[in-house]
C-alpha cells in the first residue's frame, strides 16, 4: 500500500476499478477475442513483442488475441482509443516508455494518462543501441565523439518527442555534443535513410535493428543500458565507452482502461506473467534484447508514475514541445 499511496493518481484509478468491478461479468472473462492496440506500425519493437506474447497469451486465455496497429502522433492515437474503450477487458494496449514522455510532450491530449488508463502487466526492458551508417568512418564511441566535434552528423528518429529523439537529446546534453536532428514519420523510413547514408546515426531498439546489424548494413557502436545486453555482449555500454550519467532502457507493458474490473485485471496480469515464465518466450525476447522482469501491478504503476515525473523534467529542461 505504500507504493499506492505515494502514487495517488494510480491509486485512485485502482479504487475506481474496484468500484466498478461488480458490474461486469469478470468471472466469465474472456468470453470473446481480445484486441491489443499497438501504438506503432507493424515491424517495430512494440509490434514484435505484442505478437510474440499475444500468440502465447491466446493459448493461455483460450481466446484469440488480435493485434491492432494504430500508429500516429507518437502513440497518442492508440492511447486515446484505449482511454475511450469499454472497460471490460476486451481492449488492451501494449506500449513502451514513450507513454510517459507523451504526458508532458503533448499539451492537448484527449485523455489523462494517470486517470484514464491503468498499468496491468510489466513485460521487461531493453537497452537501445547507437548505430551509424556503414560509410561513417567511426568504429567506436571515442571515434564518434571526436568525429562529431569537427563534422556535422545528422541523426534520425521516428519524430519529435519519439523514443529515438528524446534520449538522443539527453545524450547530447550530458556528452556535450551537437548533432542535427532529422525527424521522420516513423523509425522505418529513417532506418532506410540510415542504410543509404542520407543520415549518419540513430538510437534504435535492439529488436528493430537486429536484422540490419546481422547483415552489416549498419554498424553498432554502443548500447544505452546500465549493463551490457546479452543480445550484443561484445558491445560496450555508452557509459563504459565514456559517456557518463546516461542510461536508457525503455520498458514495455500492457495497459487497460481505468475502470476495468479488478478481477479481470488480476486474471490478465497472472496470464501475462505465466507467459513470461515460459523459457521459450524468455529466450525469444532475450534474442531481441528484451530482458523479462515481471512486476506486480502496483510496482508497474510506480514505474510509470516515476517516469512521467522524470521525463517531464527532462523535456522541460530541453525545451522540447510537440504541437
Amino acid at each position: 500500500m505504500r507504493i499506492l499511496k505515494k502514487h495517488s493518481a494510480w491509486f485512485a484509478a485502482l479504487c475506481m476499478a474496484l468500484a466498478f468491478g461488480g458490474r461486469a461479468a469478470a468471472a466469465d472473462w474472456p468470453a470473446k477475442p481480445i484486441t491489443v492496440l499497438a501504438p506503432f506500425a507493424a515491424g517495430g519493437t512494440v509490434d514484435i513483442v505484442a505478437r510474440l506474447i499475444g500468440n502465447k497469451l491466446s493459448k493461455e486465455l483460450g481466446q484469440s488475441i488480435i493485434v491492432d496497429n494504430r500508429g500516429g502522433a507518437g502513440g497518442t492515437i492508440a492511447t486515446g482509443m484505449l482511454a475511450r474503450a469499454t472497460p471490460d477487458g476486451y481492449t488492451l494496449m501494449l506500449h513502451h516508455q514513450g507513454l510517459a514522455f507523451n504526458a508532458s510532450l503533448y499539451h492537448n491530449l484527449p485523455y489523462d494518462t494517470e486517470r484514464d488508463i491503468i498499468p496491468v502487466a510489466y513485460i521487461g526492458a531493453t537497452p537501445n543501441v547507437l548505430v551509424v551508417t556503414d560509410s561513417l568512418p567511426v568504429k567506436d564511441v571515442g571515434e564518434f565523439l571526436a568525429y562529431a566535434k569537427s563534422n556535422k552528423i545528422y541523426y534520425g528518429s521516428g519524430g519529435i518527442g519519439s523514443a529515438g529523439h528524446l534520449p538522443m537529446e539527453l545524450m547530447q546534453s550530458v556528452a556535450g555534443l551537437k548533432l542535427e536532428h532529422v525527424p521522420y514519420k516513423g523509425s522505418g523510413p529513417a532506418l532506410v535513410d540510415l542504410m543509404s547514408g542520407q543520415i549518419q546515426a540513430m538510437l534504435l531498439t535492439i529488436p528493430a535493428v537486429m536484422p540490419y546489424l546481422q547483415s552489416g548494413k549498419v554498424r553498432p557502436i554502443a548500447t544505452s543500458g546500465r549493463k551490457r545486453s546479452p543480445a550484443l555482449p561484445n558491445l560496450p555500454t555508452l557509459e563504459e565507452a565514456g559517456i557518463q550519467n546516461f542510461e536508457y532502457a525503455p520498458w514495455y507493458g500492457f495497459f487497460a482502461p481505468a475502470k476495468t474490473p479488478v478481477p479481470t485485471l488480476n486474471r490478465l496480469h497472472e496470464a501475462v506473467n505465466k507467459v513470461l515464465a515460459d523459457p521459450e518466450v524468455v529466450s525469444k525476447l532475450g534474442h531481441q534484447g528484451l530482458e523479462v522482469q515481471p512486476m506486480t501491478r502496483e510496482q508497474f504503476a510506480g514505474v510509470v508514475t516515476g517516469d512521467i515525473a522524470k521525463w517531464g523534467k527532462i523535456i522541460k529542461s530541453l525545451s522540447i514541445k510537440v504541437e
